[in-house]
């Protein structure tokens, strides 16, 4: 396993379980997690100890996409969400640790984010930059109170 590792950290003004079912359901990982100018569609998702998934990212504007997917091999709901990624190019080997720690605090949600193992052929900056854009797009999506109508 490579040692690049990125580490993340941030608080949401929402609720524990609302970020956290943001991590667990498909089409809401499709609409925050690809990086800004990526498009995600979640093939497979079956969160449970075990359970695997996969998703494809597809660069918007070249139409150029990478497939990954792995397994979740801890889960505390609405505390911690533990699993791997692995992508499907042979040109980024190795397989990936990623590490969500969620921890309801006085205004919201702490969040703690850690992917170790990135491959080399990525750099880590780039790796962390795209978290960062995710981030952002899950505060839009988890923060905004909006009622039944």
């Amino acid at each position: 396993m490579s040692n690049n590792i990125v580490k993340l950290h941030r608080v949401f003004a929402a609720p524990v379980e609302k970020v956290y079912k943001a991590f667990t359901n498909a089409d809401a990982m499709a609409s925050w997690l690809p990086p800004y100018g990526f498009v995600c569609k979640v093939n497979s998702m079956d969160v449970k100890i075990g359970g695997t998934y996969n998703m494809t990212f597809t660069n918007f504007t070249t139409g150029n996409g990478h497939t990954f997917g792995g397994e979740y091999i801890e889960i505390i709901p609405n505390e911690l969400l533990k699993y791997t990624d692995k992508f499907d190019d042979p040109n980024l080997p190795g397989q990936m640790i990623t590490t969500i720690e969620f921890k309801a605090v006085l205004c919201g949600t702490e969040l703690f984010a850690t992917q170790e193992g990135i491959p080399d052929a990525i750099p880590t900056e780039m790796c962390y930059l795209g978290w960062q854009e995710s981030l952002d797009k899950l505060k839009r999506l988890v923060e905004p109170n909006i009622p039944d109508a």
